[in-house]
């Protein structure tokens, strides 16, 4: 006679990669936004980078598209508690647009067509960590998803990298934007879990 143990099927698999705790991995893209999605027409987009003295600098979206842009491989995790892995972007490095951009901030308001804002540490979109993504698996990105252009800082809950950027302001003191004034983390490390204050 045999021994049937319902529901015991032996060793899981070690998963392929590492993904921070309280995450599971989805094939899909899960559309999630704060409101609903701007129609935003290339045609009138416009990034403005403000310093923390008022001092603005602009890039039409031809502009942007003029300067060097760089294609990224990555996982993204968002605080809703899926992670997507090896996903593949192109965009303009942070580092690109902001070299000769003069600044003594440490923090940054990332502002969306259709009032979005999230807050960051300056270090946190330099050094080749962040982008301003305007392809997804090598299609132009989807409005649903922030297309035109999103910021993109996968080392940070996902809720970080704004859609439909239209602005970064420089600033000295940090300011908590739309998630954080809501009881999300004023920073958002997914590996040690900094989902809410």
């Amino acid at each position: 006679m045999a021994v049937v143990t319902r529901g015991f099927g032996g060793r899981r698999p070690e998963p392929e990669h590492d993904i921070p705790p309280g995450q599971f991995v989805t094939g899909d893209f899960p559309v999630l936004s704060a409101g609903p999605t701007p129609n935003v027409d290339e045609s009138r987009w416009e990034l403005t980078v403000r310093t923390e003295t008022g001092e603005g600098t602009s890039w039409t979206w031809e502009q942007l598209m003029a300067l060097p842009a760089e294609d990224v491989e990555t996982d993204i995790h968002c605080v809703t508690h899926w992670s997507k892995l090896g996903t593949t972007w192109r965009g303009v490095s942070l580092d690109t647009l902001l070299a000769d951009v003069e600044t003594s901030a440490e923090f940054v308001m990332a502002r969306s067509y259709g009032g979005y804002t999230t807050n960051l540490p300056l270090q946190d979109l330099l050094d080749g960590q962040a982008w301003v993504a305007f392809e997804f698996e090598g299609e132009p990105l989807e409005p649903v998803h922030g297309g035109p252009a999103r910021l993109l800082v996968p080392h940070l809950y996902f809720w970080k990298s704004a859609k439909w950027l239209r602005g970064l302001d420089l600033m000295d003191d940090e300011d908590l934007g739309f998630w954080e004034q809501n009881g999300y983390h004023a920073y958002g490390d997914p590996w040690l879990e900094q989902r809410y204050a």
